[in-house]
């Protein structure tokens, strides 16, 4: 069966709702998901699944969150090769940065040998609109069952 992995952090409560609303449309779309909340879990754990998704808030002025840090810098080194992404998170339109945070992760993701199938899902404060997170979900589960079916 398909599987993927859902690593979030959040502080205020708003990326945890979006990821909630991201792994209801995974799971609807028939693919097995873990769901991991920083800062539990590690990097290596990203190597065991088909599909990664990540999913953070923006702290102030385009920082990655706190509880992401050592999780970023851990993945170093890591082959993600074959497996495809995306990154989704919250922000505030306040800051010049929004949701720099979800560009940092898509970069090291490639970085680290990923495919991004889809663009970021970026999110103003809560989610208002929670079927474009539980589409987004979808989607992301759609492609990882499609580049499963090829392979």
């Amino acid at each position: 069966m398909t599987n993927a992995i859902l690593v979030f952090a959040s502080m205020t409560g708003n990326t945890e709702e979006i990821a909630q609303l991201v792994a209801k449309g995974v799971q609807e779309a028939g693919v097995n998901l873990t769901i991991r909340e920083l800062p539990a879990g590690e990097p290596q754990e990203l190597e065991q699944y088909d599909g990664i998704l990540l999913g953070s808030y923006t702290y102030g002025d385009g920082d990655l969150a706190d509880e992401f840090m050592d999780f970023y810098d851990d993945m170093n080194g890591l082959n993600l090769e074959g497996k495809i992404a995306a990154v989704f998170g919250s922000g505030d339109t306040a800051y010049e940065q929004f949701c720099l945070a979800v560009d940092i992760l898509s970069e090291k993701l490639q970085e680290c040998g990923a495919t991004i199938v889809q663009e970021g899902l970026k999110i103003e404060l809560a989610p208002e609109d929670e079927e474009l997170c539980i589409q987004f979900g979808k989607s992301f589960a759609e492609k990882l069952k499609e580049v499963k079916a090829i392979f």
